[in-house]
């Protein structure tokens, strides 16, 4: 029995794995925060538990299709050899079915809570799994792009939800998670400029040279921080909240400048982590403010 139930916990350890449970988890803050600035209440914990529950399963389950559909890819290079498939940890058969199942019940969930959030949530899976990984990631260094809408549909699904509709503060949201992506994931092809090299994967790096890149990271980082900006002023944010607000962007800014200004691996190392702070901070600053 112990051995059984040791099994079925290290089965679920690799499941979670799968999963990438913290870009899972920010996603899944910038939907709430989406939801939040709606200024729904708080209390009706039935449509937050929907949206939760709804948008942890399908970006989940995207995750997972895209970690099968890259097995051979992940296995060529070194930070990704040892994830759970490339390992021989999980088959290909199962983790393909644990994909679909969570996809469909998070799509399926999303439907029954509301149409046109279900909709939303639906177009983000579809764009991840099918334009992005399937299409477009192995063909051109542009396929972030559309990975970047696929990142932006959790907030837009969260605000359409809370409105009832999509108005031009949930596109621009939107707008920021799609900007604010080739500053994180171009940070990250540069670091492991050699992995992606070694798996044939385009990347920006490699087809413009990393001075071009580091442009195009902070020319990506100003629009990102003007969006999240316009944004906050949109849904009526205090000034002490826009304060806050100008300060993490400042910080975004300046480590983009520095980057491009005077590269070193250190500050681009910098700037990827400090992306991904950014944007975890300003989506909690506008779910503490919708509450």
């Amino acid at each position: 029995m112990r051995t059984w139930s040791a099994s079925i916990k290290r089965k679920l350890r690799l499941y979670w794995t799968m999963t990438k449970s913290l870009q899972t988890g920010l996603l899944l803050t910038t939907g709430l925060a989406g939801f939040m600035s709606a200024r729904c209440p708080v209390i009706n914990w039935q449509i937050l538990l929907g949206m939760a529950g709804s948008l942890f399963l399908a970006i989940s389950g995207s995750t997972v299709l895209n970690m099968w559909y890259d097995r051979d890819i992940d296995a060529k290079m070194k930070r990704t050899c040892w994830r759970p498939l490339p390992a021989a940890q999980v088959s290909p058969s199962e983790a393909l079915l644990l994909g679909l199942a969570l996809s469909a019940l998070g799509i399926g969930w999303a439907l029954g809570v509301d149409l046109l959030y279900g909709a939303i949530v639906f177009a983000g899976l579809f764009f991840d799994v099918v334009v992005y990984t399937i299409w477009l990631k192995r063909r051109t260094a542009w396929s972030i792009v559309w990975g970047g809408v696929s990142g932006g549909m959790p907030v837009l699904a969260g605000r359409a939800l809370g409105l009832g509709t999509i108005d031009w503060i949930g596109v621009l949201l939107s707008l920021g998670v799609l900007l604010w992506i080739p500053t994180h994931i171009l940070t990250f092809s540069m670091k492991y400029h050699d992995d992606y090299q070694a798996a044939g994967v385009p990347t920006f790096p490699a087809q413009y040279g990393f001075q071009a890149t580091r442009w195009v990271i902070a020319i990506s980082s100003i629009g990102a921080a003007l969006a999240m900006g316009f944004a906050a002023y949109g849904v009526g944010m205090t000034v002490g909240y826009l304060r806050l607000m100008a300060v993490l962007s400042g910080g975004l800014l300046l480590l983009a400048a520095g980057s491009t200004l005077r590269p070193s691996e250190r500050i681009n190392f910098g700037l990827f982590k400090y992306a991904s702070l950014y944007m975890l901070s300003a989506m909690l600053l506008m779910v503490i403010w919708g509450i």
